[in-house]
């Protein structure tokens, strides 16, 4: 054996059970060493020091001789190739590095491209190579926004003519690109309008997200810390439509047989107006997610599962005109098509909107229909179940909100519609105070 390195079993680290556990000691010096845990463990007393292995007269109950010592011995091998690998490639203190990067079945060929990972400093091959370490564990949305910043970070580069390395992420890069995201970007959607400018809530995702993949990179000991406290993560709150209980009624009613695409659009869009869920749920249910009455869903984003009680004309939707199986369409022409649908049943006044570009306030006028998205279903669920009194706390069980300050930053409650429901908890406070109470 190369290194000093032996699997060691003591009776005085006997359990409560009778057993002790089985480590793998590796000693570099006389006062530096480190148990590595097997995840095997048997009666001591069934150890034998001198050869470092299993009694075969081990009872059976304890698992068998043969196949113990054969997987010790295999982990054995393994902790040598660590060792040797982190002697040769790294500068870290081999007992540490076979702390960290030890299990017992693992593939030594994974710590050679973890070196080839290392050794190559390209930003966009390193954030590829985060995407990819991230992809079973995030939803494909979050999988996008990185790839999005990618994509910023490509168009900086070529705007501002130098090439973007690990070196660049000081402070005014940060206000560079910044700068950048608000004037000068010009995404593949408006490339015919000519329209430059990212929103505030886009370019403050952009800048968490490239925050999140430095400080993993830094965390990997890839690239050298870099400082990060001038990467402000700002927001605003978005303007954004909703639709009434009696518009969701109105578009319902619409007759559209005669354009089959825009009705199931139209369809689609009541759907999630009356489940609350976000484009990318709704538009994956499966006859299976349909049981008694209930929609039972794992939402993407967030992650867990919430069971949502179908309404007559959800209901209805689903099980009568799509037979549980929703049509396939992509979000960017479902937001094309119910535009149109809220066109046809005549939602056209105008709204104002503004937004920050910079330290200037930009105002834009648009009729309705122009300024509805797959996240105004989303909207119209919350804000319309938040006016109809519905305990705020269920709501966000269906809606993911973590914080009722988030919530309430996203519903749109007009002041006339807050002096509605104060009328209505006045009213109904009245009718159950005592009669003397009343004035």
């Amino acid at each position: 054996m190369i290194y000093a390195l032996k699997p060691v079993c003591k009776k005085d680290w006997k359990r409560k059970d009778g057993t002790s556990k089985i480590f793998i000691q590796y000693c570099r010096g006389t006062n530096q060493r480190v148990l590595i845990d097997t995840g095997m463990a048997i009666p001591p007393e069934y150890w034998n020091r001198k050869t470092g292995k299993v009694h075969n007269n081990l009872p059976s109950p304890f698992g068998d001789a043969d196949d113990l010592n054969e997987r010790l011995h295999k982990m054995l091998r393994i902790a040598e190739d660590i060792i040797s690998f982190c002697l040769k490639h790294t500068r870290d203190n081999p007992l540490t590095y076979l702390k960290k990067t030890f299990i017992p079945d693992l593939d030594v060929s994974i710590l050679e491209q973890r070196k080839e990972v290392s050794g190559n400093l390209d930003v966009y091959f390193q954030f590829d190579n985060y995407i990819e370490s991230k992809k079973r564990r995030i939803a494909a949305s979050t999988v996008h926004i990185y790839m999005e910043v990618k994509r910023y970070l490509q168009a900086f580069e070529k705007f501002r003519g130098r090439k973007i390395t690990f070196k660049s992420f000081d402070v005014d890069f940060y206000h560079d690109f910044v700068d950048f995201m608000t004037f000068d970007y010009q995404s593949y959607r408006y490339t015919k309008t000519g329209s430059k400018g990212l929103k505030r809530n886009t370019m403050g995702k952009a800048i968490k997200h490239l925050r999140l993949f430095l400080k993993d990179r830094i965390r990997r000991k890839i690239i050298s810390p870099i400082d990060l406290t001038e990467y402000k993560v700002f927001e605003e709150i978005a303007d954004a439509t909703y639709l009434t209980n009696y518009e969701i009624e109105e578009i319902y009613k619409l007759d559209l047989s005669l354009t089959p695409k825009l009705q199931t659009a139209r369809d689609l869009l009541v759907l999630g107006c009356f489940t609350g869920l976000r484009f990318s749920d709704f538009s994956s249910i499966k006859p299976e997610d349909i049981r008694n009455g209930k929609l039972h869903i794992k939402q993407q984003k967030s992650d867990h599962w919430v069971v949502i009680p179908l309404r007559p004309v959800a209901h209805e939707i689903l099980i009568t005109k799509f037979k549980g199986q929703i049509p396939r369409t992509s979000n960017a022409d479902f937001n094309g098509d119910i535009k149109k649908v809220y066109q046809v049943a005549g939602i056209d006044e105008s709204i104002k909107f503004s937004y920050k570009k910079g330290n200037r306030d930009i105002e834009e006028v648009k009729p309705k229909y122009k300024w509805v998205t797959s996240h105004s279903c989303r909207r119209s669920f919350c804000t319309n179940e938040f006016l109809a009194g519905t305990p705020v706390e269920l709501i966000m069980k269906i809606s993911g909100h973590r914080s009722l300050k988030d919530f309430y930053r996203y519903i749109k409650v007009t002041p006339n519609q807050a002096a509605y429901q104060i009328e209505k908890i006045w009213k109904a406070r009245e009718v159950m105070a005592p009669a003397h109470l009343v004035e």
